[in-house]
C-alpha cells in the first residue's frame, strides 16, 4: 500500500466500488475502506431498473461491480472507518483497528442504516419476529401472517417479496396512501395476499420471547391488538454521515451530505455519492453515476483545475 493515496473511498456498496472502478480508470492511486461489501442493494431480490440488464439479483449486481472495480487493482481494506481529519496535504482516515491512512482527496460512499421505530419491544424482539430485511428473513414465515410497517416504495417492494412465502401480508402505514412507484403500487393493489391498513401507527411489539402481536394506536376490526407471526420494519434509512460531520462538511436537516451536481461537498477535496448524499432519488444507478462524477472531479481537483 502506498504512503499517501490520490483518493480514499469509504464504503463498499454500489457507489463505493463504482468510484473505485472509475478512479482506477483515471490512473489514481486508490484506497477503498470497506466495512461490509455489497451495501443496501444486497437487500433487493430483483433489480429490474439497471440499464442494459432486464433483471438481476442485488447480490449478483454488487458482485459484478466489485469484480469490475478489482480489475483496476485498488487497495482494499476490510475495516470500519471511525475517524476522518483534515491534514496539511489532504486527509487522514483511521479505522476501528487504529490504523491510519493518508489521502489527498476523499470520497464518502458510506451509505445508510435501517431506521428503527424506537418503540417498546423492538430491541428485545429483534430477530425474534421483528426484522428489517425481507430477503434475509422472509423464508422463515412460509404460510404465516406477517406485517410490513411503512408506506414507501421500499415497503411496497418488501410486501411483494414476502408474498412468496407468507399466507397474508398486512401493510401498516401511518399515512393516508402508500407512496410507491406506480408500477409497484399496481402490483400491491392487485395482490390478494396484501392488505393495507392506513392511518395507523404501531406503538409496541409484544410477545414472550418472540413476537406475538402488535399494539396499534387505534382499533383494527375492534381491537388494538394485532396478532402476527412476524413484522418487517421499512420506514426509511438514516445516512451514515458521522465522518462527514467530523470533517465539518455541510449536512441537511436529515443528516445527509449536501452535494452539488459535481458530487462536491462544502469541503474542498471531499466528495460524496450514494445513499449518504442528499440526492432525492435513492437508486443504485443514481449512486453509481454520482460516484463517477465524484471520481472525475477528484481527478480534476488533483490536477489543479478549477471550475
Amino acid at each position: 500500500m502506498s504512503g499517501t493515496y490520490d483518493v480514499a473511498i469509504i464504503g463498499g456498496g454500489v457507489a463505493g466500488f463504482s468510484a473505485a472502478m472509475y478512479c482506477g480508470r483515471l490512473k489514481l492511486s486508490t484506497l477503498l475502506i470497506v466495512e461490509s461489501r455489497g451495501g443496501t442493494i444486497l437487500l433487493t431480490n430483483h433489480v429490474t431498473n439497471w440499464p442494459g440488464i432486464k433483471a438481476i439479483s442485488g447480490m449478483d449486481l454488487a458482485t459484478n461491480i466489485e469484480e469490475h472495480a478489482k480489475e483496476y487493482k485498488p487497495d482494499i481494506v476490510d475495516a470500519k472507518a471511525v475517524k476522518a481529519e483534515k491534514t496539511k496535504d489532504g486527509f487522514s482516515i483511521t479505522d476501528a483497528d487504529g490504523k491510519t491512512y493518508l489521502s489527498r482527496t476523499l470520497i464518502l460512499a458510506t451509505g445508510s442504516a435501517t431506521r428503527k421505530l424506537n418503540i417498546p419491544g423492538e430491541n428485545e424482539l429483534e430477530n425474534k419476529g421483528v426484522h428489517s430485511c425481507a430477503l434475509c428473513d422472509g423464508v422463515f414465515y412460509r404460510d404465516k401472517t406477517i406485517a410490513v410497517i411503512g408506506g414507501s416504495d421500499s415497503a411496497v417492494k418488501e410486501a411483494l417479496l414476502l408474498t412468496q412465502w407468507a399466507m397474508k401480508v398486512y401493510m401498516i402505514y401511518r399515512g393516508e396512501k402508500v407512496r410507491a412507484e406506480p408500477i409497484n403500487l399496481e402490483r400491491v393493489l392487485a395482490n390478494e395476499k396484501i392488505e393495507i391498513v392506513n392511518n395507523t401507527n404501531v406503538k409496541e411489539f409484544a410477545g414472550n420471547g418472540k413476537l406475538e402481536k402488535l399494539i396499534l394506536d387505534k382499533p383494527y376490526k375492534g381491537s388494538n391488538e394485532f396478532k402476527v407471526d412476524g413484522a418487517f420494519v421499512e420506514i426509511g434509512r438514516t445516512p451514515n454521515s458521522e465522518l462527514a460531520r467530523q470533517l465539518g462538511v455541510k449536512l441537511n436537516e436529515k443528516g445527509e451530505v449536501m452535494i452539488n451536481r459535481h458530487a462536491e461537498t462544502s469541503a474542498p477535496g471531499v466528495y460524496a455519492c450514494g445513499d449518504v448524499a442528499d440526492t432525492i432519488f435513492k437508486q443504485a444507478i443514481v449512486g453509481a453515476g454520482e460516484a463517477v462524477l465524484a471520481s472525475y472531479c477528484a481527478y480534476e481537483y488533483l490536477q489543479g483545475k478549477k471550475r
